[in-house]
């Protein structure tokens, strides 16, 4: 079976480790709720999901009895997707931002979604060291966002082109949420595939991914 609230929603991966959160804004309370177990919160429940959770080594678990990691290279769902593993925690935030259209709305989405959980978070930004002139003003605007909505803001420059680039600067800096695009899920359910429970593994990261 397959968690399914309605058309739009494509995630594969089995419904009883999955939890649906109907809420515009969640409560400061939300990362003590799932650390504790709790499921789904129905802040707006005449509405559709906002958001839907997972417990990472349940997931890694499910997908390792599979002959390959296929359920999370299947076309991604539109309801934005966190997937926790120890802990989650907005201590230390990791944005993906790579001038696309996709990525600037998943961090507004982001912010607006988590604004009340990360008022005391250490922010970066990772962006491409070459953003052309028609992106700037953009790229300026999420770095003001972002700083207006945390503790601590940092942006830095690099080129990575793979998720597996921001997977190792998560791990090694400790960050404990990487928010990046749905564009990047095949790639990094391969990643967390090969790595978990490995040498590598930071069990305190949790991954947000949206459109």
């Amino acid at each position: 079976m397959q968690a399914k609230v309605d058309q739009l929603v494509k995630f594969a991966v089995p419904e009883e480790i999955v939890s649906p959160h109907f809420c515009e804004r969640l409560p400061k309370s939300f990362p003590v709720h799932l650390n504790k177990g709790g499921k789904g919160l129905m802040c707006s429940p005449e509405q559709g999901p906002t958001l839907f959770t997972a417990h990472l080594p349940e997931v890694l678990d499910w997908l390792h009895k599979q002959e390959k990691p296929k359920a999370l290279e299947e076309e991604p769902c539109e309801v934005p997707v966190l997937l926790f593993d120890k802990e989650m925690s907005t201590e230390s935030l990791l944005f993906h931002y790579d001038g696309t259209p996709a990525s600037a709305r998943l961090i507004h989405h982001f912010v607006e979604l988590f604004q009340d959980n990360i008022k005391d978070s250490r922010a970066t930004i990772i962006s491409p060291s070459f953003i052309p002139k028609s992106k700037q003003r953009e790229e300026q605007e999420i770095i003001q966002l972002i700083t207006n909505s945390t503790s601590e803001t940092s942006f830095i420059k690099f080129n990575f082109t793979r998720i597996g680039d921001f997977w190792s600067y998560a791990v090694k800096h400790r960050c404990t949420l990487l928010v990046t695009t749905k564009n990047y899920q095949s790639d990094l359910a391969k990643v967390l595939f090969h790595f978990y429970k490995g040498g590598m593994w930071y069990d305190r990261l949790s991954f947000y991914l949206s459109f």
